[in-house]
């Protein structure tokens, strides 16, 4: 397997397939962790950097947890590459920074990915499809349980593990969902939604995580800190939130049906037929159109579209995966170019 072929596999993150998967695209969780041998990414030296990479990637490649895996070093990748993994989420906008001693390895169906030197010297991160968190922590547990019998980790009896950042020290875990909330973003509740998680210890980013912001109304919304928690009781307490948010963009999405119901559905045609009959279309106004077609898909207002078509098309219409489709770097005009024709063809066009 090489990069080039990620292009033509479908994530199980963006199949549509786990619970609740209208409103919740994916669940994500994350562990970071470091070896104790070696300073901390940042500061270790160029050979020891190269040294954790030399010995990560030797335990990770022999992992019986792990299927099949591609081991990409980000140094030796060009710029549209690395900006493609970012696009699928495999990895992190930092660790395409100094890329030199850095690796990521993926697994089959992309369920799992591990950076090498990034903040941290592991970043593992198990992705599914729809509300599952409990999943994603069971694969990911007994991942770390493998690594953790290979390689010497930093830990302290009193912190737990140790990591680069003091936020996630303890569990050394980030559990975070990606929610679809349109109706709370019409109806502007979602202001108070996300007043209300930050109360509770929870952080809302956009749709490629820290840095960004909110976009075709996704909402990426994960723990604040890690340490003094048991891994189990930050999951449980980020499910209850969740369901809850779930259920207020439900209630939502009957209000704008039932209370204005011929103005909500031209807003969702609008934007359906707009992307089917576009020739020049940007990145975003690809995501909010495509955003609005999603809940149309929801509601069953348009059935002859299917979400995980849509879903995908999120990732695919992004400007490194364009290139990557055609093989060659496209100005921004021939991006758009080339973005609205994949559209059209997907959704049945002219």
């Amino acid at each position: 397997m090489n990069i080039d072929d990620l292009l033509k596999n479908k994530g199980e993150w963006l199949k549509s397939t786990g619970p609740d998967s209208d409103i919740v695209m994916s669940s994500r969780i994350r562990l970071a962790r470091n070896l104790a041998d070696f300073p901390f990414s940042h500061w270790a030296t160029k050979k020891e950097q190269e040294g954790v990479l030399k010995v990560t990637k030797e335990v990770i490649m022999a992992s019986k947890k792990m299927k099949d895996p591609l081991f990409l070093e980000i140094g030796g990748l060009d710029n549209i590459d690395k900006q493609f993994l970012v696009e699928r989420h495999l990895m992190s906008k930092e660790h395409m920074i100094d890329a030199e001693n850095k690796g990521v390895v993926v697994g089959e169906e992309e369920i799992i990915s591990i950076m090498i030197n990034e903040e941290d010297h592991l970043r593992m991160q198990v992705m599914k499809s729809g509300f599952d968190l409990k999943e994603a922590w069971r694969i990911i547990n007994d991942m770390d349980n493998e690594m953790g019998a290979a390689l010497d980790f930093a830990y302290s009896v009193d912190l737990g593990y140790l990591t680069a950042c003091p936020t996630n020290t303890g569990t050394g875990m980030r559990a975070s969902v990606m929610l679809h909330l349109p109706s709370l973003v019409m109806t502007k509740q979602i202001g108070k939604v996300l007043q209300a998680i930050t109360k509770l210890s929870l952080t809302a980013r956009g749709l490629y995580g820290e840095g960004t912001e909110a976009s075709g109304n996704f909402f990426q919304i994960s723990n604040q800190v890690s340490l003094g928690h048991k891994e189990e009781d930050i999951i449980d307490n980020i499910e209850r939130i969740i369901k809850q948010i779930v259920g207020h963009e439900k209630s939502a999405r009957e209000t704008l049906f039932s209370q204005n119901r011929e103005a909500f559905e031209d807003r969702i045609w609008r934007a359906h037929g707009t992307l089917k009959s576009a020739h020049i279309i940007t990145s975003n106004e690809t995501i909010d159109l495509l955003s609005l077609v999603r809940l149309g898909v929801d509601l069953g207002l348009i059935k002859e579209v299917d979400r995980t078509m849509l879903n995908e098309l999120f990732i695919i219409t992004q400007p490194a995966h364009l290139q990557k489709m055609e093989k060659k770097k496209l100005t921004p005009n021939q991006r758009d170019v080339k973005r609205a024709e994949i559209i059209r063809e997907r959704l049945g066009g002219g």
